[in-house]
């Protein structure tokens, strides 16, 4: 069983967490990722993009000229497709992009991606901020003693703290989560991962649990 330094927000060793196997030494498989960030994107499309058919479209009751004579094709509305004004042809719809994916699969993307980050050395653990203040100054220069601000970073937190989720807010390489969030998406577009102590706790009993192997 893997370990982890805890540092306090100086970058002090302030004790040490240990990691959970089966979470954080778990089998990478990219094809998983893959599907889960399809996943997570398709369901922030709105699809509420629509067109209207002939049918919706106002106006061309009349028929525009006599049926015979004219020498022009024979026409029975201006609404009609091929007319300037008129329905647009299977034209998309409002529609859910949702797809599904198992839950285990999920969780198995979860753990997967954490081990990537671990075994790239790319996950830290903090005691806590102890900010009591809103201040961007002081979350720099706490990032900078911990070592993580080259990268772009997600911090990991366990429960709301505003002070460190405004303090962060205009840092452009750093983004806030809780840990009852924490997704495939997120882990993977940051460098690295910082966890609050209580967060990463938080996480291990969330996905602790084994669940039956995940076909490769």
């Amino acid at each position: 069983m893997a370990s982890l330094d805890v540092v306090g927000a100086e970058g002090k060793k302030a004790g040490s967490v240990e990691l959970d196997p089966a979470v954080f030494e778990a089998p990478i498989k990219p094809h998983l990722f893959h599907a889960e960030v399809r996943r997570q994107l398709s369901g922030r499309r709105s699809g509420s993009h629509s067109t209207k058919n002939r049918s919706a479209v106002s106006g061309g009751g009349a028929k525009p000229y006599r049926q015979k004579g004219t020498g022009r094709a024979r026409q029975g509305t201006t609404r009609a497709p091929q007319f300037h004004g008129g329905g647009v042809v299977f034209g998309p719809v409002p529609r859910s992009y949702d797809q599904k994916l198992p839950k285990k699969m999920r969780r198995a993307a979860l753990r997967a991606a954490l081990s990537l980050r671990l075994q790239e050395e790319a996950v830290s653990v903090v005691e806590s901020f102890g900010l009591e203040e809103y201040s961007t100054k002081r979350m720099v220069e706490s990032l900078t003693a911990l070592g993580v601000m080259e990268d772009s970073l997600l911090i990991v937190l366990e429960a709301s703290d505003p002070y460190v989720e405004r303090s962060a807010r205009n840092l452009p390489c750093v983004s806030v989560i809780r840990a009852e969030g924490l997704n495939v998406y997120d882990v993977l577009r940051h460098r690295r991962i910082l966890f609050v102590r209580e967060a990463a706790l938080s996480v291990q009993r969330r996905l602790g649990a084994a669940d039956e192997e995940v076909s490769s």
